[in-house]
C-alpha cells in the first residue's frame, strides 16, 4: 500500500513538471511566433492585409492617446474595449503603436477640466453629452470619444463615433465599430506619409462653383492637396513638362486626379485634346456630367418645364473610353422628396411629396465603393451604358436606380402635376438603369490617327496614342457632388448664414441626410489609394445587441441563469469530485 501511495505521488509530481515543461516552451514559441484564430463570421478580429502592411512598413513610433476612460453609459464602455482590442492588434504587428486612455474629466477641479476640454476642442475632438444615473441623483456627462494621435512632431484627431443626426445609439455605435479599422489605420497611414497626393477640380465650362463643392472640397484636403485648375486651351494646365539630366523633355500629369463637376459648356477639342492626353500618361478622371439640362429652379414660378439635350461636346469621348449617356432622364421609386406648398389663405400649409425626378440610387455591384453605403440622392440623373468600342476595357457598374424606374427620352415635359401621382407599376415599366461607371485599364486615345505627324512625332508635345493603366469614374448626375447652400427658413431654425454650405448629402428640407459624400469620398480613395483602405471601410460588423423586450420579461429567469445556476453546477461538481476521490483511496 505504502509503494503504491509513493507510485501514486511520484507519478503526480511527474505529470506536474511535464505540464509546467509544456507551458513554458508554449510561451517560448508565442514569443516568436503570433497567430490568433478568429472564429466570427465576418472575421472582425481579422486585420485586413493593406492594415499588415501599414504597420509593418511604419519606422517610428504612433502613440495614441484615447480619451475613452471614466464612468460612461454601457454603449461607450463597449467602444472602448473596441479600440482597446484594435490597438493591441496592431500591437501584435508594429512595436512602433503605443497608446494611452484618458479621463479629461478626472481632475476634481471645475477649471482644470474645462481648460483639458478647451483644449481637446482646439485639436478638433468633438464632445457628447450623456444622462446617467449616479449615486447622488441624475447628471449630464461630457463624453470625448476621439483620439489625439501623435507622429514624431505631427499630431491628427480621430473622432471615433460615425453616424448621422437623428440616428440611435445603437446605429452608431455599430456604424463606430465597422468604422474603427478604416479610421485607425486611414489615420496612421495619413500622419506618417510625407507627401500628399493632389487633386484639381477643373474650370472654365460653368462647372459648380467653390460653395457648390465646399463640403466634400473641405473633406478631402484632409487627406490630399486640393485645386482649382481651369484649362483654357493650355497644355500645361494639367501636365508638368521638365527635363532630365540629358535634357530630354519629361512629360508627367500636374494632378493625381481631376474632378469635372457638372460642367454645362461644351468642352472645345483642345481641352478634349489636354484632358485625352492627360489620361493617356496615367491621370485619374472623375467625370460628373449631365446629359440633359434640368433645373428645379425653372419650377419655382412655374408649373412645368423642359429638359433639354445638354451639348457638352464629351459623347465622342466617353464613348471612345467605353461609356455612352443617354439622352434622357429617369424617374424612380422610391425618390427623394420636395415641399408643396396647398391650402389656401390662411391655411396654407407645406407637405413633403415624392419627386420622382430625384431618385434614389443603390449599389449596382459588389465593389467596395459601393459596398454598404446609404442610398445616394440624384437630381435629374440619366442612364449610362457600356460600349463595345473599348472591349479591353473593365467596365464595373457602381450606381443603379430601382426596378421601378421610367425612361423618358430628351426633350422632357417636366411638370409639377406629377406629384399627384401614387406610385404604381404602370407608371414605372422599366427596371432598374444604370448611373455609374467604373472603367479601369489601358485607354486609347480618341486623337489616334487624327492628328498630323508634326503633333504626334513632336518631342515637346508626347503624344501617346494609348495610356498607362488607369482609372475613371462616370456619373451621369453632376448634382450628386453638389452640397445644398443654406436656405433663409432654414438658416432662421439652425442660426447659420444665409447662402451657406450645408454638409453633401444633407436635404435642409427633409433633414435626411443621403450616401452621396461615402460615395464620393470612396470613389477618389479608389482613384487614389486602390481598393485596400475602401476595402476595409466596406467591411460589415454586427453588433449582437441584446432585444430588450426579452431582457425585460425574463429578467428573473436570465439572473437566474447566470448567477445561481453556474454556482449550482459548481457545488455538484465539487461534490462529485470529493465522492470520486474518497471512493478511489479508499480501494
Amino acid at each position: 500500500m505504502e509503494n503504491k501511495r509513493k507510485n501514486i505521488k511520484r507519478n503526480e509530481i511527474i505529470s506536474l513538471i511535464i505540464t509546467l515543461i509544456i507551458i513554458v516552451l508554449i510561451n517560448i514559441i508565442g514569443s516568436f511566433v503570433y497567430t490568433r484564430f478568429d472564429l466570427t463570421s465576418e472575421k472582425r478580429y481579422t486585420l485586413s492585409e493593406t492594415s499588415k502592411d501599414i504597420l509593418k512598413n511604419l519606422d517610428d513610433y504612433v502613440y495614441f492617446r484615447v480619451y475613452l476612460e471614466g464612468e460612461f453609459p454601457a454603449g461607450f464602455k463597449k467602444l472602448r474595449k473596441e479600440t482597446k482590442e484594435m490597438l493591441d492588434e496592431f500591437r501584435a504587428y508594429s512595436k512602433f503603436v503605443d497608446y494611452e486612455f484618458i479621463n479629461p474629466s478626472e481632475s476634481n477641479d471645475p477649471n482644470e477640466r474645462q481648460e483639458t476640454y478647451k483644449i481637446l476642442w482646439q485639436n478638433g475632438l468633438n464632445y457628447y453629452t450623456e444622462t446617467v444615473q449616479t449615486n447622488t441623483g441624475v447628471q449630464q456627462i461630457m463624453i470625448w470619444p476621439g483620439i489625439i494621435l501623435s507622429y514624431r512632431e505631427n499630431e491628427l484627431a480621430v473622432d471615433l463615433l460615425s453616424g448621422e443626426s437623428g440616428q440611435s445609439q445603437e446605429t452608431v455605435l455599430n456604424n463606430s465599430a465597422q468604422d474603427l479599422e478604416y479610421k485607425l489605420i486611414n489615420a496612421i497611414k495619413d500622419i506618417s506619409t510625407s507627401s500628399r497626393k493632389s487633386i484639381a477640380f477643373t474650370e472654365g465650362h460653368g462647372e459648380l462653383s467653390d460653395f457648390e463643392v465646399y463640403d466634400i472640397a473641405n473633406s478631402l484636403s484632409k487627406k490630399y492637396n486640393i485645386r482649382r485648375t481651369t484649362l483654357n486651351g493650355q497644355l500645361n494646365a494639367l501636365m508638368k513638362r521638365d527635363f532630365d539630366i540629358d535634357s530630354n523633355i519629361v512629360i508627367r500629369p500636374a494632378f493625381d486626379a481631376i474632378i469635372m463637376a457638372k460642367p454645362t459648356q461644351p468642352f472645345s477639342e483642345k481641352d478634349k485634346f489636354i484632358i485625352d492626353q492627360y489620361i493617356m500618361y496615367g491621370g485619374k478622371v472623375m467625370w460628373l456630367v449631365d446629359a440633359v439640362s434640368a433645373s428645379m429652379d425653372s419650377l419655382q414660378n412655374a408649373e412645368s418645364t423642359m429638359g433639354l439635350m445638354l451639348n457638352l461636346n464629351l459623347d465622342d469621348m466617353l464613348f471612345n473610353y467605353g461609356v455612352k449617356i443617354n439622352k434622357n432622364l429617369l424617374l424612380a421609386y422610391p425618390c427623394a422628396q420636395i415641399g408643396l406648398v396647398t391650402g389656401q389663405g390662411d391655411n396654407l400649409q407645406s407637405v413633403l411629396l415624392p419627386w420622382y425626378y430625384f431618385p434614389l440610387l443603390t449599389a449596382a455591384s459588389e465593389h467596395p465603393i459601393v459596398r454598404n453605403i446609404e442610398a445616394v440622392k440624384a437630381d435629374f440623373v440619366s442612364s449610362l451604358e457600356p460600349t463595345t468600342s473599348a472591349p479591353e476595357i473593365q467596365k464595373i457598374p457602381l450606381l443603379k436606380t430601382s426596378d421601378y424606374t421610367r425612361v423618358s427620352s430628351a426633350p422632357v415635359y417636366i411638370s409639377l402635376d406629377i406629384l399627384n401621382q401614387r406610385p404604381s407599376a404602370d407608371m414605372f415599366p422599366q427596371k432598374s438603369m444604370t448611373t455609374a461607371y467604373l472603367l479601369n485599364g489601358n485607354f486609347t486615345s480618341l486623337y489616334e490617327y487624327r492628328l498630323p505627324e508634326a503633333i504626334t512625332e513632336s518631342a515637346e508635345m508626347g503624344f501617346k496614342a494609348s495610356s498607362v493603366n488607369t482609372s475613371m469614374i462616370v456619373i451621369a448626375d453632376g448634382d450628386i457632388i453638389r452640397n445644398q447652400l443654406a436656405q433663409l427658413d432654414y438658416a432662421k431654425k439652425n442660426n447659420k448664414r444665409v447662402g451657406s454650405p450645408l454638409p453633401l448629402g444633407y436635404d435642409q428640407y427633409t433633414n435626411i441626410t443621403y450616401g452621396n459624400k461615402q460615395f464620393i469620398e470612396n470613389a477618389v480613395s479608389y482613384l487614389l489609394e486602390g481598393e485596400g483602405l475602401i476595402g476595409i471601410r466596406s467591411r460589415e460588423l454586427k453588433l449582437r445587441l441584446l432585444d430588450m423586450n426579452k431582457v425585460n420579461s425574463g429578467q428573473i429567469t436570465w439572473q437566474v441563469v447566470n448567477v445561481v445556476l453556474p454556482s449550482a453546477l459548481m457545488i455538484v461538481l465539487g461534490i462529485v469530485l470529493a465522492y470520486i476521490r474518497k471512493k478511489k483511496y479508499n480501494r
